[in-house]
């Protein structure tokens, strides 16, 4: 039996290790939760690799031994199930402990089956060689939306494991993934997954890998996430392919954040990459960012259990508590030092993400406001790429403006807010930012409709300028779309893009039968249900990935919906001329539906402008005055129904339209039903 197949079969006393490991963690802490674990697991490599040679230890691993790397594939491509069997091989985790996407730790990645946050683990691997290595794995997210989480842990990183599925070949996310990877000049290692599909195609697919990075077909490995085979083969690999880091021991601390999760217990636990220096426990930190210092309480590995540890050195993954509880003291992309001997330059950190989709978040009990904004303070901590700030609503009450990487991101923080912080949350239509030039030469940037310049008084923006005067011209944000699919799906796609106001860049054929299409289209068009028309169009082959491509002019208009005359924000839209008539009708329908009947007529209306381009009446609750009548003559009949009528026109110039939060939530909920990606 080989040392890698035996390194897979730990000893008893590693399950042992592990059950005391997992009973020694509290429902509060990343404290003790895997101490025993990891040196019961240890143990039991040890005993069944038969060598006498000790493992690596936190704060004291030669930096020779170190591998940095991390997982990047298309979504659903394997890369959890891949990490899954890692674990298992490594003895890190043991045979009863184990479940299916073991790294994916929220609710909501297990039910859907993605992975949302990166996960880092340490660990254990006896090489080739006989050396004891310590790898440090982080598994990435695959969906477009969260490309920010891939990019932060490339950072951390000197290699990347490039994954695709066997069957189903090279998707768009995977070109986007290699880029990155070659963005932050890391070693690629080209990985075929699924290999035992009876679908698979690895010989195929090998080469159309190869051609796109640049190697041979027979560099490409060949690995079995679900059952296991040439998983030794990969870890060997990149122990053998990927440089050990390269940081400076004697140099004062200096560590990345490359993220942060907020512990009710424990305050803020933030998770670093050591670049240079030692960090030790009872060290007092200094960010670098916010010049603030505190003690740290605790330093650690992650294994993949939490398992504390004396201090972390250059080179290692590990994280760091201090006890802080303002999420605003760890900030994604900061530098972490010692106090005592500071760093000067701190590191080159991140670039911030800029929000691609915007959307309204109001509390449907407007006491819930303040919870609101506490849980997004915390979410932000989690997922640096949201940004929001507060806003109001006449019809909604207060509520945040908050900015997304794309729709799929908006859908799982709202899930995730709902879930994790207990509220009830109403969102508003989804739309993207808009910069509107006046003749008088005035901008507006518009990330709400409401902010739409309009009417001669014209509107005061954010930053206090009055945008009086006609509009001249309005830029939409445009997007460098990359559609991957089949040949025989072209013209389907083609009619599909062009009906989107889309623009042919080019076409390239990546094998035979696989063919890149390239689009400029506006990035409005994408944000609804464009996802779900390319699927259904090519019965699910096709996949999306898209960047940003700077602005165009576009003929856009906001339409309004005005409810007796008064409009209501939350139901405003900004629309390409051509769809305003078809938005208008579908949401007054819509409304006319929803809103309950008032003892007056209501008309609900669609509006650019002063014009009005579609209508509806919701009729008036009557009381049947006829009843009383038996016979008699029609003038009876007639005074007493002109007397009805001018007490409902009575009734109409005083009465107001309340529009109640059911109606919001369903006609919002129904404006957003095609845009699910997943």
């Amino acid at each position: 039996m080989s040392e890698p197949s035996r390194a897979a079969a730990p000893a008893p006393t590693s399950a042992r290790g592990a059950a005391a490991g997992a009973a020694g963690s509290g429902a509060g802490g990343v404290a003790a939760s895997g101490a025993g674990g990891a040196a019961g697991s240890g143990a039991g490599r040890a005993a069944g690799g038969g060598a006498a040679e000790a493992l690596p230890q936190p704060s004291r691993t030669d930096q020779a031994v170190i591998r940095n790397f991390c997982i990047i594939a298309h979504i659903d491509h394997g890369k959890s199930t891949l990490a899954d069997r890692m674990l298992q091989l490594t003895g890190v985790v043991a045979g009863r402990q184990m479940r299916a996407q073991y790294l994916d730790r929220m609710d909501i990645e297990r039910e859907r089956g993605i992975t949302i946050k990166s996960q880092a683990v340490r660990l254990p691997w006896r090489g080739a060689d006989g050396r004891n290595y310590v790898l440090n794995l982080i598994d990435t997210p695959g969906h477009v939306d969260f490309s920010y989480e891939v990019s932060r842990s490339l950072a951390a990183c000197e290699g990347a494991v490039l994954l695709v599925d066997a069957a189903q070949g090279i998707e768009a996310q995977t070109l986007a993934n290699l880029y990155l990877a070659l963005d932050a000049d890391l070693h690629l290692i080209p990985v075929l997954n699924k290999i035992d599909l009876p679908a698979a195609q690895p010989e195929k697919y090998a080469e159309e890998l190869a051609k796109i990075i640049g190697c041979q077909p027979s560099d490409v490995l060949r690995v079995s996430a679900k059952t296991g085979e040439g998983v030794a083969d990969l870890l060997n690999a990149v122990v053998d392919q990927v440089p050990a880091p390269r940081g400076d021991l004697g140099a004062p601390a200096r560590a990345l954040i490359f993220d942060s999760v907020y512990d009710t217990y424990r305050g803020v636990v933030t998770y670093v990459r050591m670049m240079d220096g030692l960090l030790s426990r009872r060290e007092r930190t200094l960010m670098l960012s916010t010049r603030a210092v505190h003690e740290t309480l605790e330093v650690g590995v992650i294994s993949p259990e939490p398992v504390p540890s004396d201090g972390l050195a250059a080179g290692e993954v590990g994280y760091l508590i201090t006890g802080v509880k303002d999420v605003r003291q760890a900030r994604v992309g900061d530098t972490v030092t010692s106090a005592a001997r500071p760093a000067s330059e701190p590191l080159a950190g991140y670039a911030h993400p800029r929000p691609m989709v915007f959307s309204g978040l109001y509390p449907v009990d407007g006491d819930q406001y303040p919870d609101l904004r506490d849980a997004l303070d915390r979410l932000r901590l989690n997922d640096a790429s949201l940004v929001y700030e507060p806003e109001t609503s006449t019809a909604l009450g207060f509520g945040f403006r908050c900015g997304f990487l794309g729709l799929l991101h908006m859908e799982i923080i709202r899930e995730r807010l709902e879930r994790e912080f207990d509220l009830s949350l109403i969102s508003t239509a989804p739309n993207v930012v808009y910069r509107v030039v006046m003749d008088t030469g005035a901008e507006v940037v518009v990330t709400n409709p409401s902010e739409f310049p309009g009417g001669p008084a014209g509107i005061a923006t954010k930053t206090g300028v009055i945008a009086a005067g006609k509009i001249g011209q309005v830029f939409e944000p445009v997007v460098r779309a990359t559609v991957l699919a089949p040949s025989d799906y072209i013209g389907a796609i083609m009619e599909l893009c062009q009906s989107r106001r889309g623009t042919l860049i080019g076409m390239e054929y990546l094998s035979a039968d696989r063919v890149e299409i390239r689009y400029t289209m506006p990035l409005a068009e994408i944000i609804f249900d464009f996802f779900d028309q390319l699927k259904s169009r090519t019965r699910g082959y096709a996949s999306l990935d898209y960047e940003p491509a700077g602005e165009q002019e576009a003929d856009l208009v906001k339409v309004d919906i005005l409810l007796q005359g008064q409009p209501v924000d939350a139901f405003s839209q900004i629309v390409h001329a051509d769809k305003s008539r078809e938005y208008g009708l579908a949401m007054t329908s819509r409304l006319k539906e929803l809103i309950p009947r008032q003892q007056f007529e209501v008309p609900i209306q669609a509006a650019i402008g002063a014009k009005i381009i579609a209508r509806e009446n919701i009729r008036a609750l009557r009381k049947d005055v006829l009843a009383k009548c038996y016979g008699g003559d029609i003038t009876r009949k007639r005074k007493l129904l002109e007397k009805q009528k001018e007490g409902k026109k009575r009734m109409k110039t005083i009465g107001r339209v309340e529009v109640p939060q059911e109606a919001f939530v369903a006609a919002l909920t129904a404006d957003q039903s095609a845009d699910r990606k997943l």
